[in-house]
């Protein structure tokens, strides 16, 4: 495995290649793969393919898009066209999250497209089975929920979402809390469901150890998920969430024992003042493991700019210490996304993470904000379009709106602040 080999002083091109994008050395890429705070999901199965990419501690922020299909909204077509979306407004990686019953031909279709890391949650189609097979998701078995781990680390996932903390005992405190939206986590709530209706511990903890073997066969990275994600401001960060969180930074060390990549997955709802303190115990607890956040979503009264709140939250995260933003689209707590959505969800996470990335002091980050500086004060607009995070709405908003004075727009006309100093501050008149 990857670990393994950088453990035993091995580097090669692959390092290469990402320290090179990642503007650091191979020596001390290959030391935090090494210890656990960064890691690179790149399945067995896919490694000439994939456009590879490192996670984690002193890197550039990545940013996921997740699609997938549901039971009511189902066209494989769409789906590849949001994928295609995703990685053209520049997602560093997509996930599957399809719940219909076509559900393994949409990820194979979109894994024989997908030139990025890809990841999966294989609780889905275990619960998807066992309603198609025999009626309901209470049917699902441990080996038909290890079967799936296997099918898709076979087919070439790169990392899959395993909900390996929600215990028997974790669960407890679920059922004696107060919360709000209980369990907002899809996988979550199809375990919970599964645990309780077969009185039964969870699969995924139970049976961790072969869990791993099958990730370390295949170089899958396992991002452990937060089935107890608060769903709302009243839940952030109560007994509940934390429980499981210092569950997860146990079986952190067993993946990394075992030679298999980690990292761990957080909230979730969770109020501006909440999220620097839940990142540095993340960061405790699971020893740096890498950190993989939905948002946060800061506030719960913006349905239909949810993308918005999910930055807001994302840049206060990654500037904290978080390292990949999972981005939500407007479309959150409403509706599926469509192909807009998905591409326009990609980019405001971007302007999230990139903005953390200045903060932190990221290699690289900062040059790009001073050269568009620089092209602002030549009022050169072409320079200003490519340097763009988004060049396309850059583009059309001054082709379109820009006027047809190239020496201002229509901002300002004239009056416009940097022609007034090009003109006089400069000359010296």
């Amino acid at each position: 495995s990857l670990i393994e080999d950088v453990r035993a002083g091995s580097e090669g091109p692959l390092l290469e290649e990402l320290a090179r994008a990642e503007r650091t050395d191979t020596a001390s890429l290959a030391a935090r793969i090494a210890a656990g705070t960064v890691v690179v999901p790149l399945n067995a199965h896919r490694r000439e393919r994939v456009r590879p990419c490192a996670v984690g501690e002193g890197l550039r922020t990545k940013v996921n898009a997740n699609i997938g299909t549901s039971e009511t909204a189902s066209d494989i077509p769409l789906e590849l066209e949001k994928l295609r979306a995703a990685t053209d407004a520049g997602a560093d990686s997509v996930m599957d999250l399809s719940t219909d019953a076509q559900l393994v031909r949409t990820r194979q279709a979109v894994i024989a497209e997908c030139l990025v890391v890809f990841g999966t949650v294989p609780v889905y189609e275990a619960a998807v089975r066992a309603v198609d097979e025999h009626g309901g998701i209470t049917s699902m078995t441990p080996e038909s929920m290890l079967d799936s781990v296997r099918r898709q680390a076979e087919e070439g996932a790169d990392f899959q979402t395993i909900h390996a903390g929600l215990t028997r005992e974790v669960l407890d405190t679920v059922r004696d809390s107060e919360r709000v939206t209980q369990i907002v986590s899809r996988g979550g709530a199809m375990l919970t469901t599964w645990m309780l209706a077969n009185d039964a511990e969870n699969p995924f903890f139970e049976r961790y150890d072969e869990v791993l073997e099958i990730c370390r066969e295949h170089e899958v990275t396992v991002s452990l998920g937060d089935a107890l994600r608060p769903g709302c401001l009243a839940d952030a960060s109560d007994a509940s969430q934390i429980h499981e969180l210092v569950t997860l930074g146990a079986l952190v060390k067993r993946a990394k024992a075992a030679g298999v990549q980690v990292m761990v997955e957080g909230p979730g709802h969770m109020p501006l003042d909440q999220i620097a303190a839940n990142v540095r115990l993340e960061k405790t607890v699971c020893e740096g493991a890498p950190f993989y956040v939905l948002g946060p979503i800061v506030t719960d009264v913006a349905p239909g700019h949810d993308d918005v709140t999910a930055a807001i939250g994302g840049a206060l995260a990654a500037w904290s210490g978080a390292d990949f933003l999972c981005y939500v689209t407007r479309t959150e707590h409403l509706c599926l996304p469509d192909v807009e959505d998905v591409r326009e969800g990609v980019i405001v996470a971007r302007i999230a993470a990139h903005a953390a990335d200045v903060a932190k002091g990221v290699r690289g980050a900062r040059e790009w904000d001073d050269a568009m500086a620089r092209a602002r004060r030549a009022v050169d607009w072409e320079a200003q379009v490519e340097l763009a995070l988004d060049r396309d709405t850059a583009r059309r908003l001054h082709d379109v709106r820009g006027g047809d004075d190239e020496s201002v727009c229509t901002m300002c006309g004239q009056y416009c602040a940097v022609r007034l100093m090009n003109e006089y501050l400069e000359s010296g008149e």
